[in-house]
């Protein structure tokens, strides 16, 4: 890896975990948040939970590419405009997967995390935490498609 490269991939891996926190933390509405992993009682996807959940992530993304356009002109960083695409795509979509919450609880039942995944005791939420290292993976990988 080139050092210009490793410039651009530790850019765009700052500005989108940064982002990433203020999406989910600050701009995510309360609705948004309650509702984006709903399902029905047979444990089908509920329309409103993928309305959500689209809504959530379409400002996630949002987020996400206000702070690598000014975060990379600040820095004076060029991260191409495909590349960046392409990173802004992965971040979506893994998103919404993780935010549904029933593809990552079946993933950790999986992979035996089922206990974690459902802690809430001793300070501690499984689920967000196993959350929170999903979009931090994801974000990792778009910041290195992103540094192309």
């Amino acid at each position: 890896m080139t050092s210009v490269r490793a410039a651009r991939f530790a850019t765009a891996a700052v500005l989108l975990r940064a982002a990433g926190d203020v999406a989910d933390h600050w701009i995510q509405t309360d609705h948004q948040a309650t509702t984006k992993g709903h399902h029905d009682h047979t444990g089908q996807s509920s329309a409103a939970g993928r309305r959500a959940c689209a809504a959530h992530v379409a400002t996630y993304t949002a987020t996400q590419a206000a702070a690598l356009l000014a975060g990379s002109r600040l820095l004076g960083v060029r991260l191409r405009p495909g590349p960046v695409a392409a990173a802004l795509a992965i971040s979506a979509a893994t998103h919404y997967v993780a935010d549904r919450r029933e593809p990552l609880r079946r993933l950790a039942d999986a992979t035996g995390k089922a206990a974690f995944v459902r802690l809430a005791d001793h300070g501690i939420n499984g689920a967000y935490a196993l959350d929170q290292a999903w979009h931090h993976a994801a974000e990792t990988l778009a910041a290195l498609v992103a540094s192309a």
